[in-house]
């Protein structure tokens, strides 16, 4: 695994390819590409026929050119790293940072790809590709990309925790719509791996990413609330909504009703009362929960003292 780090500084896990899985990707690449040479070449040479030597010469160079170099470009450009031979493969090329990449990237990519593997028979490539510790070629290297594989084992997705149920529903008049998507993927991020991280380099990341997430739902972070223990309500808010839409405006099974919120924003905790859970029975079927006093699922938060 390669951990790459984000905008928002969170580690990203991505499996870098390695050379056969590239090799074949190139191979695949190269075969549709000198086919559509070939074609092009010859029914320029028809069309030329009647041209002297020099401008048939300066024809067959900017076919060399646009197709062979050209066209694998646009191609990687326009599908932001997937080409045909990576896309059968399971490949994609990315920044350094994971995110996509940009016609400047595909550009110093094709340009350094036809000394690598075109001028070469790929020699310089297979090389670069084996010194690398990430299996990148020049190309990678002087554009900023790597090749990473798309299709790995579902195991590897991290587990994000659930919410305290002292925070459950606590969220759920808070305007989500301003949220990027970028933002909810740092905070799942930093969820799933949190308890990798050194206490206080991990508390100053939350305390950052609660900072950002409050200021795009326009309420702060409520006083007394753990920042990763906010982040995890707020996730599980979002995730219950999108539930909600996708099967229906009913209650979802499972999920603890609201507590109360003081009249001030910065309430220090919820009104006290019984907590009651919503069954999937119906609309009014709602059943307390009894719980000993004291316990609670663990979850890895501590409430607030």
């Amino acid at each position: 695994m390669s951990e790459l780090v984000t905008g928002e500084a969170v580690a990203l896990e991505l499996q870098p390819a390695r050379l056969p899985s590239r090799a074949l990707a190139v191979l695949l690449d190269l075969a549709v590409v000198l086919v559509a040479y070939v074609a092009v070449s010859v029914a320029l040479l028809m069309a030329t026929a009647s041209l002297d030597e020099a401008a048939r010469t300066a024809v067959s160079i900017a076919t060399f050119l646009l197709v062979l170099v050209g066209a694998p470009i646009a191609v990687e450009t326009l599908s932001h790293g997937r080409s045909l031979g990576k896309a059968a493969c399971g490949l994609r090329v990315v920044r350094d940072d994971g995110g996509p990449i940009r016609f400047r990237h595909a550009l110093v990519r094709g340009a350094l790809g036809v000394v690598e593997i075109l001028l070469t028979a790929g020699v310089v490539a297979c090389v670069a590709s084996l010194v690398s510790a990430r299996g990148r070629r020049l190309g990678d290297v002087f554009a900023g990309t790597l090749v990473v594989r798309e299709r790995v084992p579902a195991a590897r997705v991290s587990f994000v925790p659930p919410p305290p149920p002292w925070l459950a529903g606590r969220f759920s008049a808070l305007d989500l719509s301003a949220v990027p998507e970028g933002l909810w993927l740092a905070v799942r991020q930093y969820l799933g791996r949190m308890n990798q991280l050194d206490p206080q380099v991990g508390h100053a990341m939350a305390q950052r990413l609660a900072g950002d997430l409050a200021e795009r739902t326009g309420a702060a972070v409520p006083t007394g609330v753990p920042p990763a223990a906010y982040l995890a309500a707020v996730v599980q808010e979002r995730q219950v909504r999108e539930a909600r839409r996708t099967f229906g405006g009913g209650p979802v099974a499972g999920q603890v009703a609201a507590w109360p919120v003081g009249p001030s924003a910065g309430s220090a905790g919820p009104v006290p009362g019984p907590p009651v859970e919503r069954r999937g029975v119906g609309a009014d079927a709602v059943v307390p929960v009894e719980r000993p006093s004291g316990e609670r699922p663990a979850t890895g938060f501590v409430p607030p003292v």
